[in-house]
């Protein structure tokens, strides 16, 4: 099970989270812990984002309501960019870069009267594809 620590403060309003993933692959919802980041930063109108900065890692949104799709983008990844490509970056982890980069690095939500407006089924992930590995999510948020 991955492990997430405390949330640290590095401006005045830009938070860091530490998450420490056990598998090679795995999305984790972290919309939570953006919802903690505004309920400190106490912002009630503005925009929040989430930014991961590793170049094996990623950000992404997209349903919460049924698990079978974050295993089915998972899935849907490999057969795009599978681990035993025809690449040449000497470190052997080429298909997790390019997953990386089709996921982004980051999201951008609105906040208003304090609540992220997300969709419905929708939720914020923190994407791994080179695990298991410690990485950090850092959260801005942004006041109107």
């Amino acid at each position: 099970m991955y492990r997430v620590e405390e949330l640290m403060q590095v401006g005045k309003n830009i938070y860091t989270y530490t998450i420490s993933t056990d598998v090679d692959e795995q999305f984790i919802d972290i919309t939570y812990l953006v919802r903690e980041a505004i309920d400190k930063a106490n912002i009630d109108e503005g925009i929040v984002t989430v930014f991961c900065p590793h170049t094996t890692a990623g950000i992404t949104i997209n349903e919460n309501a049924d698990p079978d799709v974050t295993r089915d983008i998972l899935v849907g990844l490999d057969k795009i960019f599978p681990i035993d490509g025809d690449y040449r970056h000497f470190e052997g982890n080429s298909h997790a870069h390019l997953k990386a980069s089709t996921m982004g690095s980051s999201c951008t939500v609105i906040v208003s009267d304090g609540h992220l407006m997300l969709g419905t089924w929708q939720s914020i992930y923190f994407c791994e594809f080179d695990g298991p590995r410690n990485r950090r999510v850092i959260i801005n948020t942004i006041s109107s």
